[in-house]
This record gives structure tokens, sequence and C-alpha cells, in this order.
């Protein structure tokens, strides 16, 4: 029999290993959250457009993002299977049909820029054009819904929190893509664009306000007056003045790196409520809901020598296609 020694036994380093991997799963759903959430930001402003050459220009600004970045999804999907398989199981069988409509939005997505783009009469791209924007809309919608429910332990497909927290996440991903837009765009078009970036933050920071006063009021219990949950409110509050100074001076670089603070100061609000719980529902928390030592030792250290490469890639990628879009380029 194969001597695994300390391996079997103990966490690499002494490390606290059961809540690393929890704030890992958080953080890889925030970089979701926050790539992706400009994308989706992108294609529900596609609807403001009329001008073929303005819309051609927002295809053109996440034509070479938006399919890497929905990879943090499947390794979101993959860390919590792997750390938590009881919860991948609970989660994925208890909100089954939210899952199909988040596939659903995904797929419909990334299928109409592709047909958008293969004819250019005008019945056929208002049909494309319509459903990426929908596609746009509906995906992170589900995606809050489904955190909300997470988090409270909801059971039925719609609740009121879930809808409150699922319009939340579209308005911020709105801000998200205003902000990137800000960088890619130029001229009368970016002008227009940063408009709907503090219209979009006032309605993502109002919803909050109405799910955090409804979660003070109906679930106590979880906290939402503890010092780390208001100091997470402070904090974005904090970066939603950055962001609206940012784009009234111009200053495009700076409101869009305030635009990952909101988004991980969401995320991990949910994530601080939520712990010691790894599955409210089900009654078990991160100790329960996590596997053995030896595999998850094997996992951490695999996952230390892995992550540094994907933002390596992520960099490249980046820095490879940085700047304003330039006229004449698309989509494809």
């Amino acid at each position: 029999m194969t001597d695994y020694g300390t391996l079997a036994t103990d966490p690499i380093f002494g490390l606290p290993l059961q809540e690393l991997w929890f704030g890992l799963v958080f953080f890889i759903l925030a970089m979701f959250l926050f790539l992706d959430g400009f994308d989706f930001g992108v294609g529900a402003l596609f609807a403001t457009r009329e001008d073929e050459a303005e819309r051609e220009t927002l295809l053109a600004a996440i034509g070479p993002f938006w399919d890497g970045n929905e990879v943090w999804l499947v390794v979101f999907g993959g860390a919590l299977f792997a750390a938590f398989p009881a919860v991948y199981a609970n989660l994925f069988s208890r909100h089954y049909l939210l899952m199909f409509a988040i596939l659903g939005a995904l797929i419909l997505r990334g299928l109409a820029p592709e047909m958008y783009e293969q004819r250019h009469d005008e019945a056929w791209q208002t049909w494309w054009g319509r459903s990426f924007v929908v596609g746009s809309v509906t995906a992170p919608f589900f995606l809050g819904v489904f955190a909300a429910h997470w988090l409270l332990g909801v059971e039925t497909l719609v609740s009121i929190p879930g809808v409150a927290v699922g319009l939340a996440v579209v308005a911020l991903t709105v801000v998200a893509g205003v902000g990137f837009l800000g960088l890619k765009t130029r001229g009368t078009l970016r002008a227009d664009l940063v408009g709907y970036g503090p219209k979009a933050l006032a309605a993502y920071l109002a919803l909050v306000v109405v799910t955090v006063g409804y979660l003070v009021v109906v679930r106590p219990d979880l906290g939402v007056l503890a010092p780390i949950p208001l100091a997470l409110v402070a904090l974005s509050l904090v970066a939603a003045g950055g962001y609206v100074v940012a784009l009234r001076e111009g200053r495009f670089t700076l409101a869009f790196a305030t635009v990952p603070v909101l988004v991980f100061a969401f995320v991990a609000l949910v994530a601080v409520l939520m712990f010691p719980m790894a599955d409210p529902a089900a009654g078990l928390t991160v100790s329960d809901a996590i596997i053995s030592i030896l595999p998850l030792n094997i996992m951490s250290i695999a996952s230390a020598l892995l992550l540094p490469l994907v933002f390596a890639y992520f960099g490249i990628l980046y820095s490879s296609f940085s700047g304003p879009v330039e006229t004449g380029e698309s989509y494809s």
C-alpha cells in the first residue's frame, strides 16, 4: 500500500485549505462576473445602437475576449465539483431549471453575434441583434438569481431577493460594459455610451440597498450589519464614487479599474454572509462538504502551479488586443 505520509493526514504547510478553497471558488466566480460581465454589458448596450457601424464597433470590442472570459464559468463549476462535490450535486439538482436557463442564455449570447455577421439583410440582423441583447441580459440575471438562492437556501424557481439580486447583477454588468467601452471606443459613440454608466450604477446601488434592507429584516441571522459586510458595502460606495468621477473627467482607465472592486466586493459579500455554510439549504458547512485531505492537498498543489499560467494567458490576450477599436474592424 502506498504511504503518502503527512500528505494524506495534514494540510500542506499547515494552511487552512477548507477556507482557502471556499474563498477560491468565489474568487473564480468573481473573475467570471468581472471579465464576462463587461461582455454582457456591451451586449445590453447593443440595444441602444441603431447605426450599423456603431454596432459593429461594439461587437469588435468584445470579439477577441468573450469566449476566453467564459472559461472562468467552466472553472467555477469544476472547482466547486472538485472541492465540494456534495454542494455541486445539491445546487445543480435543486436548481436544474435555473441551470438550463443560464446555459440557454449563454448559448444565445454566443451564437447571436456569429449569426448576425453571416447575412446583411435588415430582418436577419434585427432578429439576431435582439437575440444578442436578450442573451446578454438574461444570462447575468439568472446568475444573480442563482447566487441569491444559493446564499438564502431558496429552493423555488423565483423569489423576491432572487429577482432583486438578478437585476442588480444586470445593472452591474452594464456598469462594467460602459467602463470597458470607454477604453475601446472614441468620439461621439464613447461620449454617448458613457452616459449610461452612472444610471446603471445608481440602479445597482439602489437594488443592493433594497436587498440588504430585506436581509436585515427577514434574515437577521446572516449578520448583514456585521463589520465585514458593512466594510464591503462601504468599499462599494467608494468605488462607485470613483467610477462616476473618473467617467466625468474622461479618465477611462481609472473608471474601468473601479469595476473589479465593485464586482469582487459584491461576490465577497455573498461569500462572507454564507460562511461557514457551503450549502445553507442542505445544512452543509464548509468542513462538512469539503473532500478528504489527500485529494485536497493534491488539488491545491496543482492549482498553485496552473493558476499563474492562466493569468499569464489572459495578460497576453488583453495586451495583444489593447487599445480602441479601429475603423473597419469587425467581430470576426
